[in-house]
């Protein structure tokens, strides 16, 4: 068999969502797992909704997911991906270029093969207007037929084609479908799948303009580009019968008979309907800003159609890699459960090394004004890995840690008035705080110490003292081991608090 080559083929019209997403990882792992070639294809024949900052969102995406291109536009590495980029500029790295079928259309790629359809009388002209087409899925509507084209110029005579072109109207281009017979394929993860010719309609291959539509240009740039395998989602399966027409009428049955198909199944909310906004975040990009990590968004979409005999439920990339297949994707609808989501991202949190936390912490520190250096500190490392066991999102962070960075942290008015406003918690505090002055040692184990022989020369349990001194060092009840935190605040801080606080109590 010849070298695998599968493509991720987007269209730019909005963000990289969930499925698209879902969609090129299973690509990139099947190639990998091959030893073959991803590709990266930019879909963009929608003229109306296509967008550069599409296109900026898709390899952003990509990206940070770290799905990496073989062939495809400039790769990530070499350009900043800033919204605004003129992607289109970029010829792309490959030697199937371009990758934007844009560009592929300025270059003629589409015309040959559609002159030659036409000349072999296998495409023909179609004058018919948007009025005379809607007119059409009416009457069939309304007969209870499939609202499909009537081909009524599907055998034109000369006469009446210069008429319509007398009246100035621009004809698109239609393939003349077989009427008889069936289109069959193999699909890897489907089966046998047989599609009578008569149910299809005679679909239109170039529009007015000239530019190509989907399942035209779709076809002869995975004929150009030797594509090996169409994985894909299901949504995509009606097409498939149509493309294996157009490559048999091109000439290229052997292309289409070796071509291997795989389409995915569709993913469902948690409720069973097909994913969309209301079942919260769609796009990549969103998670990426919630706080989620690249790594665990790829483990939890590989498991969206896909899983392995023993069920394991997290891989590192490489196991994934080695263990991923496409004979082990299911055919029944994925079902995307965000709580799973967020379970998984918590573990693979407490998987990091606290220097890989930190860093992995800086830019929501940074937006949230708790790095002014922009660099991770020491202190700053030391305070993350505190809640390290309690983070689910990176965007938790800076809450769980600003009383530790800021001095100037807002004091929880409950947790006052229900540990520091009561009779002798200032004096116990002024107690505690004069013999942590005493202390040789400042860290966990001294101040625990102090603390509960404190408690035990005057009666106390221990949560009468753990408690006002975890208010007046961090103006709340609950939080990080509270000793441990002490230790990282230091005593010079920890003392400079619970003066401060004695003395707001006192005035008060």
């Amino acid at each position: 068999m010849s070298k695998v080559r599968v493509r991720f083929a987007p269209s730019p019209t909005g963000f990289l969502h969930i499925g698209g997403a879902r969609t090129a990882l299973f690509n990139w792992l099947f190639a990998r797992n091959q030893g073959g070639t991803f590709i990266l294809r930019i879909e963009d024949t929608d003229e109306v909704r296509s967008s550069e900052e599409s296109v900026g969102a898709i390899l952003r995406g990509l990206s940070w997911l770290g799905l990496d291109w073989d062939e495809g536009p400039t790769a990530y590495t070499e350009r900043q991906l800033e919204p605004g980029a003129k992607w289109q500029e970029d010829s792309g790295k490959g030697i199937y270029m371009p990758y934007y079928q844009m560009n592929a259309f300025r270059e003629g790629i589409y015309k040959k093969p559609a002159d030659q359809l036409l000349n072999e009388g296998k495409a023909y002209h179609c004058y018919c207007t948007p009025e005379e087409l809607e007119s059409m899925r009416t009457r069939a509507m309304l007969a209870k037929r499939p609202p499909k084209y009537d081909g009524r110029c599907r055998d034109l005579t000369d006469a009446l084609r210069k008429e319509h072109e007398a009246k100035g109207r621009k004809p698109v281009v239609r393939f003349k479908t077989p009427v008889e017979g069936t289109t069959h394929f193999e699909d890897i993860v489907r089966g046998h799948v047989s599609f009578e010719n008569s149910l299809l309609d005679d679909f239109v291959l170039l529009k007015t303009s000239g530019i190509p539509t989907y399942q035209f240009a779709v076809v002869i740039d995975d004929h150009r580009m030797k594509i090996t395998h169409v994985i894909r989602g299901d949504d995509h399966l009606s097409n498939t019968p149509r493309q294996v027409l157009i490559m048999e009428a091109l000439g290229w049955g052997d292309f289409a008979r070796g071509l291997k198909f795989a389409h995915l199944s569709m993913i469902l909310g948690p409720d069973g309907t097909r994913l969309s906004k209301r079942h919260g975040a769609t796009s990549v990009e969103e998670y990426q800003k919630q706080g989620y990590l690249p790594e665990a968004m790829v483990n939890y979409l590989a498991l969206l159609g896909w899983s392995t005999e023993d069920s394991q439920q997290l891989f590192k990339i490489d196991d994934l890699i080695q263990k991923f297949s496409l004979e082990r994707c299911g055919k029944s609808a994925a079902i995307f459960d965000p709580v799973k989501l967020l379970w998984m991202n918590g573990e693979y949190i407490r998987a990091l090394s606290k220097p890989e936390l930190a860093q992995r912490c800086l830019p929501f520190l940074k937006e949230a004004g708790l790095a002014a250096s922009g660099e991770i500190t020491p202190y700053l490392e030391s305070c993350v890995a505190l809640e390290q066991e309690k983070i689910k999102l990176l965007t938790d962070v800076p809450r769980l840690v600003d009383f530790l960075i800021r001095d100037d942290f807002v004091f929880d008015e409950k947790s006052v008035e229900k540990v520091l406003k009561v009779p002798g918690a200032i004096g116990l505090l002024m107690e505690i705080a004069g013999k942590m002055r005493t202390l040789s040692e400042f860290t966990a184990a001294s101040t625990e110490k102090l603390c509960r022989d404190y408690a035990a020369e005057k009666g106390l349990k221990a949560g009468a003292v753990f408690h006002p001194v975890r208010v007046a060092t961090s103006g709340r009840t609950q939080g990080p081991s509270l000793f441990h935190y002490l230790e990282v605040l230091g005593k010079e801080k920890c003392l400079a608090r619970i003066d401060k606080t004695c003395a707001t109590l006192a005035v008060h």
